[in-house]
């Protein structure tokens, strides 16, 4: 990639990553301090004070597309920051649970919002062979929000009975920060294309990034997808069935690994295993380097191997690590053994569904639809990811640990199974060769059906 430009503008809006990732877990450092400060059963503390956020991100996600196609990419990505700077200011000075949880959800928005905005942004700036790189940079950058996240709190645990606050409360700054760096950059030509209808706009902001002549061929292949859309389509009619059950199972098995069940009471779990507290939150800071080392190999290796492969790895190395957690909480293993398979679990995560997830999800759609079908796919995993914790504590009262991650082993199993069978290679095609590929694929899955359906009558 010898374009610093689209290195600069890719790594400037996968720091929204950084404070998703950052606002995800900071809340684990909280969690037994808020509940016994606010006296609230386990259901009130897990439905309401620990998944506030997680219910805005599912808002979220669910009308993210609206302000990503209507304001902009850009303007979206700014309006991120600043609903970030005023979840971490507005839970830093809370005094009642109901104040709390207003502004964790407005934290939640952005999340929500910026698995769209972010990888649409950067899929549409980005060359073909680069693009799973340059996308997945903002899965790392998550995956160093949720390190410091951790490491954040280790270091504020024991600063007074107010330390919660101080841990919510300094995501504000790298808020700030990321807010004024995106005022900087341009929108997306795609974005400008299709939505502005102004191709010489497009053409300059080309150009700032490609030769003359690789500006030409860009903008003829988005002249010629444009030619073939049609004004009222839309991600659920049947030719694009295929990218729809594509970006539905990714984000359904994302979340039942238990990944952010897990991020979300990692401490809570590590004392169940037998951990004194300290020792919960310094375990906390492994899984988060872990997270960060494995997320670098993911990054490394998705556009050499593709993103199949990576689903292959991270699917079996789910398998083997929830098992053995499943068993450590069945026979009562105590010590570090939880954690040790949890490491293996975060990195089996890094590797595969980390890595992979919102460069897969932002490239199965053509350019007008691409903003509703990661909307779609962003909205059924922050669904799940703000159901399946917000029952944790409840279910590990009622059926236990070992049950929960029984469960948990055996979708990574059905996970594998839909990687072979069903999951296409996505690397080193553009997006619209693949918004071809795909919607032809479910025009012919519909013929074969209707085949079928004529032959049996």
């Amino acid at each position: 990639m010898k374009n610093k430009k689209i290195i600069y503008w890719s790594v400037v809006v996968a720091l929204a990553g950084f404070l998703f990732g950052f606002d995800t877990v900071v809340i684990s450092g909280a969690d037994k301090q808020l509940q016994t400060l606010w006296n609230s059963s386990d259901l009130f503390h897990g439905l309401v004070v620990m998944s506030s956020a997680l219910w805005g991100t599912v808002l979220g996600a669910v009308f993210g597309a609206l302000p990503t196609n209507k304001l902009g990419r850009k303007n979206t990505l700014i309006l991120i920051g600043v609903l970030f700077f005023l979840s971490a200011v507005g839970t830093a000075f809370a005094n009642s649970p109901i104040v709390f949880t207003v502004f964790r959800f407005l934290g939640g928005l952005g999340i929500g919002a910026s698995t769209i905005a972010a990888p649409t942004y950067v899929s549409e700036i980005a060359p073909a062979k680069d693009r799973g790189k340059l996308v997945a940079l903002y899965q790392f950058n998550i995956v160093f929000g949720i390190l410091i996240a951790f490491l954040s709190n280790y270091l504020l645990q024991d600063i007074g009975e107010n330390s919660w606050r101080w841990m919510l409360g300094v995501q504000a700054a790298p808020a700030l920060i990321y807010t004024l760096l995106v005022l900087g950059i341009p929108e997306s030509p795609r974005y400008i294309f299709d939505y502005k209808k102004d191709t010489a706009k497009a053409k300059e902001i080309l150009l700032l990034v490609n030769t003359p002549e690789e500006a030409e061929l860009e903008l003829e292949a988005m002249s010629n997808e444009k030619v073939k859309e049609k004004v009222d389509e839309s991600i659920f009619m049947k030719k694009y069935r295929k990218p729809l059950m594509l970006a539905f199972f990714i984000a359904l098995f994302n979340q039942f690994s238990g990944i952010n069940a897990f991020l979300y009471y990692a401490p809570r779990i590590f004392e169940l295993a037998g951990l004194e507290k300290s020792a919960s939150f310094f375990s906390s800071i492994g899984i988060g380097m872990v997270n960060l080392v494995f997320t670098l190999v993911g990054i490394s290796l998705i556009d050499k191997y593709g993103r199949k492969t990576l689903m292959y790895l991270g699917s079996v190395g789910y398998i083997v690590s929830l098992a053995l957690v499943t068993m450590a909480f069945y026979f009562e293993w105590k010590g570090m053994a939880v954690p040790l398979f949890f490491f293996l679990f975060i990195a089996s995560h890094a590797v595969g569904q980390g890595s992979v997830i919102w460069v897969f999800i932002s490239e199965l759609f053509p350019n007008k639809l691409r903003a509703a079908g990661t909307a779609f796919g962003t909205s059924v995993h922050w669904v799940l990811a703000a159901l399946i914790p917000s029952f944790i504590p409840f279910l590990f009262n009622e059926i236990g640990a070992t049950t929960v991650f029984s469960i948990f082993c055996l979708m990574m199993v059905w996970q594998l199974l839909w990687v072979f069978f069903q999951m296409p290679e996505t690397k080193g095609r553009t997006l619209e060769e693949l918004s071809e590929s795909l919607a032809a694929k479910s025009s012919i899955i519909q013929n074969s059906n209707k085949k079928v359906e004529n032959e049996f009558i």
